[in-house]
């Protein structure tokens, strides 16, 4: 870092409990998720009236009525109104890759102090009509004359009218992230064994941390809910193996209880430069230190969800630091056998020299230091607001520790991936 970037910390974060869609939060939109998380930052940090220099984020289920969703929750909080917003999206990465441009910005001296947001909702999911249908509805709005009207009305087929609903597919390939993921743990021979037992950690920490009070001052009350819906620390690998394969029902071993559920939710975060939270008085949680995106070529046969491995190689390269250089690994679980299938890659000599380029092996991490207080699995994975609930529940971790330092990595739809360097601020 050059002597005049400025120095970017973590202030504070605040989240909605993650809930099943087409459940509690069935009748919301992504405004009404959005804009109650950053109400709750905004009375949390007492920024009512500050102006802040931007509020990025984002979703990645988005309606037509959600233009300029950002900006328009910012109007219904209590933020000086002449704070803007800024709509992103990199599928599940989006509230990390918000967070990332915000960081930059604050880094160049562009920006002081600004908010990174993710929000998603399954249960408003927009339907989209035929294209027959809005060819016919077009045609009908620009008759001009009553006898063309009548001619367009005559043309209608009730077929028209069937929506589509919408999927979280990959349009290259036709395959969901599911069937990507069921050709990642064969190719990677991922036991469906060590992906249930992967799960039920996470589960296990999630529970602890909900009974040791972690979570309470990072995720709010709303609609009637204190915590995330999905945890459930009693469970057994006994009860998992019972469950039948979601996605290749004859040979696959991805599961309900293996796989993260359809979750709505959202989350966000307060970034600034160290200078204006001192200021401020502002509490410095964590530091934000480097980040990268990646991608690989998922529609040549690369594995769709492997792009985490790639970006993590290219950031530890540039801050010449090791993969096990961390106090902190927190890894976007997907799925258990993606995350599986990352850590071997890390381990494969060839994987490392053909994907990677590297020269050896990035090598093993100590699994006691992962996924510490539960991730997607247990808690849920609203898409666009994981990033934040990453970094927000990181934060956390590392203002209780000296000199840490933590990876956050996130793997995406489109076969893309993100990671993020966080350290102490007692480093």
């Amino acid at each position: 870092m050059s002597s005049n970037q400025q120095k970017v910390v973590l202030v504070g974060s605040s989240r909605t409990p993650f809930v099943r869609s087409f459940g509690k939060y069935a009748k919301l939109k992504n405004k009404d998720l959005l804009t109650a998380t950053l109400v709750d930052l905004i009375k949390k940090l007492k920024l009512e009236g500050k102006l802040l220099d931007d509020v990025i984020g984002g979703s990645v289920i988005k309606s037509t009525l959600d233009f300029n969703l950002v900006r328009e929750c910012v109007l219904s909080t209590e933020l000086d109104p002449t704070t803007p917003g800024l709509d992103v999206q990199r599928a599940c990465g989006t509230s990390l890759e918000a967070a990332i441009i915000l960081a930059n910005k604050i880094k160049l001296g562009q920006a002081d102090a600004g908010i990174a947001c993710g929000t998603d909702t399954n249960s408003g999911s927009p339907l989209e009509i035929s294209e027959a249908y809005r060819q016919w509805l077009f045609k009908l709005r620009g008759a001009k004359s009553t006898m063309a009207k009548l001619q367009s009305l005559l043309s209608f087929k009730p077929k028209f009218i069937v929506p589509t609903f919408p999927t979280v597919n990959e349009p290259r390939t036709g395959l969901s992230m599911g069937d990507h993921c069921e050709l990642m743990a064969k190719e990677w021979k991922i036991k469906r064994e060590d992906q249930d037992a992967f799960a039920l950690t996470s589960h296990r920490n999630a529970g602890a941390a909900y009974t040791e009070g972690f979570y309470s001052d990072l995720v709010f009350e709303f609609q009637g809910q204190k915590q995330d819906q999905f945890v459930r620390p009693d469970s057994t690998l006994e009860k998992m193996a019972s469950l039948k394969p979601a996605f290749d029902k004859v040979n696959g071993t991805l599961t309900a209880a293996n796989s993260t559920p359809l979750t709505d939710g959202a989350a966000a975060v307060m970034l600034a430069s160290e200078d204006y939270a001192k200021k401020h008085n502002l509490p410095i949680l964590a530091y934000i230190e480097d980040a990268q995106s990646a991608a690989v070529d998922f529609v040549g046969g690369e594995g769709l969800l492997m792009a985490p491995t790639k970006a993590v190689s290219i950031l530890l390269q540039r801050n010449r630091m090791r993969l096990q250089d961390f106090d902190i690994y927190e890894i976007h679980e997907a799925f258990a056998a993606q995350v599986l299938c990352t850590l071997k890659a890390w381990t494969d000599p060839q994987y490392c020299k053909d994907k990677l380029g590297l020269e050896g092996v990035l090598g093993e991490i100590d699994r006691s230091k992962l996924n510490l207080k539960g991730s997607s699995l247990a808690l849920g994975h609203p898409f666009a607001a994981t990033g934040a609930r990453m970094i927000g529940a990181v934060g956390k971790q590392l203002s209780s520790r000296a000199n840490a330092k933590a990876l956050l990595t996130a793997c995406t739809a489109g076969g893309m991936g993100v990671a993020l360097i966080m350290r102490s601020a007692e480093s």
